[in-house]
């Protein structure tokens, strides 16, 4: 399924650069990556791994990518590929090989099993589990192992695994579209559509890779979205669909409430759920999960999150809780389409209430990239973290 059969790499040029690194070397940790990206948002809480097993004329002989968690790792899928071709091969891997059993056996213990001769890691797994110890345990078997080909491009791959361990919380990217008057909405609240259909097909890739979605109430009841990715296979994870709000006004029939294709879950306050029993028992027959909060934050929900084993987080919502959402620092990436319209008016600007109110003091948006979807453009941004 994943065999490139017969595929070689230019052997034409293989000087090493200043880490030593060949140019076969480097092709190599890049197709690991663009495998691993097939599964991005479907191995939550796991992270994503391609691997290429590559022979000494420069043949790639097996490659795989880690599918789903509880499937095989990516590893494992190569040398089934590979077979008796393994022994004394070259094994690219994007993620430090694991040493520890999880759902599935370590796959240090394949790759010294199948007898590879020399491993190359894109990056060290984050993991306090595996965390050098696999490089470790393949170095103590007389395996060679390479760490950093393609360093950056292999953490980038697995940027919300990595912020997960780290934080204790997954990843936030706060996705919107605006005018170029810097409105997400008319003042009568009209939002279809600011931006075009190829913008609105990248939304539908950056929720694929996404494992929940937020939105909050105002948007349950003025857009009524689905939230699901709707190319999606069959055996694809659809994300977690999350609504927040604090008063739990939200309509007795929204498309949210099916949850056929997709799980929705709604975070609200004890106080809120008390005051409107019939919508609660309505929701949970519908088979909404509806969790209950003293006093409900944008922090809580992520952490709440994190136990679900989200990584990345894609947060869809109005300019109200977006704003909250900054303030508790849960936002770290930026997805703007800007439009090529003006609509005027007092509200909807993607960010309310922030409440800075000096030029100074104003966030910085940092690793700034952009590229054009029809008519619009998209900018790609990372918030750059404050001192205070």
């Amino acid at each position: 399924m994943y065999l490139l059969a017969g595929f070689a790499a230019s052997l034409g040029s293989v000087r090493g650069d200043e880490n030593g690194h060949t140019a076969l070397d480097r092709q190599m940790m890049r197709r690991c990556v663009e495998l691993a990206k097939r599964a991005a948002g479907k191995t939550r809480p796991n992270p994503v791994v391609g691997c290429v097993v590559v022979n000494d004329k420069g043949l790639v002989v097996g490659e795989g990518f880690h599918e789903k968690a509880g499937g095989p790792h990516a590893e494992v899928v190569a040398l089934k590929y590979a077979g008796i071709h393994s022994v004394g091969a070259k094994a690219y891997v994007s993620l430090e090989p694991c040493n520890h059993f999880g759902r599935t056996p370590p796959c240090v213990d394949a790759l010294l099993k199948a007898g590879i001769g020399e491993v190359f890691v894109g990056m060290v797994d984050p993991d306090p589990r595996t965390a050098g110890k696999g490089v470790a345990r393949l170095r103590e078997n007389g395996v060679k192992v390479r760490v950093g080909i393609e360093e950056e491009l292999c953490q980038s791959a697995n940027e919300g695994f990595s912020y997960r361990i780290r934080n204790k919380v997954p990843l936030g990217t706060w996705k919107y579209a605006m005018t170029l008057d810097g409105k997400i909405a008319s003042d009568t609240g009209s939002s279809r559509w600011v931006s075009g259909e190829a913008s609105r097909s990248i939304v539908q890739r950056v929720r694929s890779e996404s494992d929940a979605i937020i939105v909050g109430g105002n948007t349950v009841r003025v857009d009524d979205p689905r939230l699901t990715v709707r190319d999606h296979r069959p055996d694809g994870l659809q994300p977690i669909r999350v609504v927040m709000t604090s008063t739990m006004d939200l309509p007795k029939n929204a498309r949210l409430w099916d949850i056929s294709h997709a799980r929705t879950v709604v975070y609200t306050e004890v106080s809120a759920a008390e005051s409107k029993p019939k919508l609660y028992d309505h929701l949970v027959k519908c088979g909404v999960e509806v969790v209950l909060r003293e006093k409900m934050c944008p922090r809580s929900v992520m952490e709440h999150l994190h136990g679900e084993g989200a990584m990345n987080v894609l947060w869809e919502c109005g300019g109200r809780l977006a704003a909250e959402a900054m303030r508790d620092g849960c936002i770290q990436n930026v997805i703007a389409f800007l439009a090529p319209k003006l609509i005027g008016g007092m509200e909807h600007s993607p960010l309310s209430n922030f409440g800075l109110q000096d030029m100074s003091k104003a966030l910085n948006v940092c690793d700034l990239r952009f590229e054009q979807a029809g008519k619009d453009f998209v900018f790609y941004g990372r918030v750059e973290e404050t001192t205070s």
